[in-house]
């Protein structure tokens, strides 16, 4: 059975960080076209001043998406998006608790975020690596 090479697998590691932190970057910008929603939605979940809170953080995700794609203060960077991933995943797509309308939706973003969250763990050990 052939195994990867040390090379072969830091391309694909990098391939991985290149789309995880464009999706996270690109992601968090689109809160941008629409920060107006973006405010109302974090006031809606009881976020603390929304209309500071909800920029900074999508602010911070387009800033820790690139560090990442770019591998730039990789450390800051995967440490932002774990954190920022670990608090929105459980606060703002509580889907146990969100109307029986929302709760299709609150789901899906919970699973999405979920898998993001794994995937930041893993880059976040590698930048302690």
């Amino acid at each position: 059975m052939a195994t990867k090479t040390d090379s072969e697998t830091g391309r694909i590691s990098r391939l991985g960080r290149i789309l995880f932190g464009l999706g996270l970057a690109l992601q968090a910008s689109e809160d941008f076209r629409d920060m107006d929603d973006t405010v109302e939605y974090a006031k809606s979940a009881g976020v603390p001043m929304p209309e500071h809170a909800a920029p900074f953080a999508s602010g911070m995700m387009v800033v820790a998406g690139a560090g990442i794609a770019l591998w730039r203060l990789p450390k800051v960077a995967t440490g932002a998006a774990t954190t920022f991933l670990a608090v929105v995943t459980l606060t703002m797509h509580d889907f146990w608790n969100a109307d029986p309308d929302d709760r299709d939706g609150e789901r899906l973003a919970f699973f999405g975020n979920l898998a993001m969250f794994g995937a930041a763990l893993a880059f976040l050990r590698e930048a302690y690596r």
